[in-house]
């Protein structure tokens, strides 16, 4: 919790506040945990911007007593469901990440010619709780790990008007448990469904995003149709104005679609212009590469910043306080195609000379 920098819950408790009798707050947990006294405050609200401007997503943020105690309850879980998920589940698991995710749809996608873009409709706000809880009783003879995530899901959302909303479906983004339970869910409902019924269809999936790889575009139709079956017997649907059939042109490929580009953990796949190392020609290869919602975002995080008005920071005040978050975004936009990313790189570089300009003009200083 402390590496993750987190806010705190309804309580206004604070880390640093939770720290000064840390010993103690940490038994009151393991007392109440241990005698089935434990019970959750209700989760605070907070709206968070989408990338691109799209409007916001809600944020469920727990107190740091529930984070704790749903952090145990995570992890107690985690060393079960290790080793039964799925080998293309890489959603907030141990020792995986989004990039390896991209990096195995862009081989598939150079492999099979069409791609079934997959969007669930608000799946976190949508999952039942009666099959979420069904998971975990399968998962653990734990009964007091049961007891806890029934409370946890039950527990009322605090809005930012103050009015209390008690949730019916769905598990809020946000608590620390919601990734393992969001995985078990779709581990059943979508990854051990589609490892049965075609086991020779390839996808990944990040959480609730999926791509599904087709050799045609007559079994992609077919998939979608029976995947969105499924998830209705599971209580989701699939959103129809998101997901979509992809055809992944290049050079090599002469079919036509309406669609040829889709979204991926924030980089778009798409045909895009490429040089072949050992001949050195051009061609046209179907990659991924930042997004333009992602880089519109990040730019108007970058103009937040207001770099040319900091005129009394020097360079290594600002180095100190961008450069872990540049870097961030280049280790992860900067694996594929970076070159999508100078644009934003360069807007910094212009930032900066702009803000040390207006010091030496403030200053009287000559060029």
């Amino acid at each position: 919790m402390k590496a993750n920098k987190g806010a705190p819950g309804v309580d206004g408790v604070t880390l640093d506040e939770f720290e000064k009798d840390l010993k103690g707050q940490l038994y009151r947990i393991w007392n109440r945990m241990s005698s089935g006294s434990y019970f959750p405050r209700p989760v605070r609200a907070v709206p968070i911007p989408k990338d691109g401007g799209r409007g916001t997503r809600i944020l469920g943020v727990p107190t740091i007593v529930d984070r704790i105690a749903q952090t145990v309850v995570a992890g107690r879980l985690e060393v079960r469901t290790e080793k039964i998920f799925h080998v293309d589940s890489d959603g907030y698991r141990i020792g995986r990440s989004a990039i390896d995710a991209v990096a195995k749809c862009r081989e598939r996608c150079w492999r099979d010619d069409w791609v079934l873009d997959l969007d669930v409709e608000k799946f976190f706000d949508s999952c039942p709780h009666d099959l979420i809880v069904k998971t975990v009783e399968a998962n653990t003879d734990q009964k007091w790990i049961v007891l806890y995530v029934k409370r946890w899901l039950a527990a009322p959302t605090h809005q930012p008007d103050g009015s209390l909303i008690t949730p019916g479906r769905g598990t809020p983004q946000g608590s620390a448990v919601s990734p393992v339970l969001a995985n078990l869910f779709l581990h059943y409902a979508f990854d051990m469904w589609m490892a049965r019924n075609y086991p020779d269809v390839r996808f990944e999936r990040y959480v609730d995003d999926a791509v599904v790889h087709c050799v045609s575009r007559r079994q992609a139709v077919i998939l979608q149709a029976a995947i969105g079956r499924r998830l209705e017997q599971v209580g989701l649907r699939l959103n129809p104005a998101k997901t979509k059939i992809v055809y992944c042109r290049d050079s090599n490929r002469r079919g036509s679609c309406s669609a040829v580009a889709f979204d991926f953990l924030g980089y778009t796949f798409r045909p895009r212009a490429a040089v072949n190392k050992r001949t050195g020609r051009m061609f046209t290869s179907f990659a991924p590469a930042m997004s333009q919602d992602r880089l519109t975002g990040k730019g108007r995080q970058v103009r937040r910043w207001r770099i040319h008005l900091r005129t009394n920071h020097t360079l290594a005040d600002l180095a100190e306080r961008i450069n872990p978050l540049v870097r961030g975004w280049m280790n992860y936009w900067g694996r594929f195609y970076r070159s999508q990313m100078f644009g934003l790189l360069r807007r910094i570089n212009a930032y900066l000379a702009s803000g040390f300009h207006r010091g030496d003009r403030l200053l009287g200083c000559r060029e």
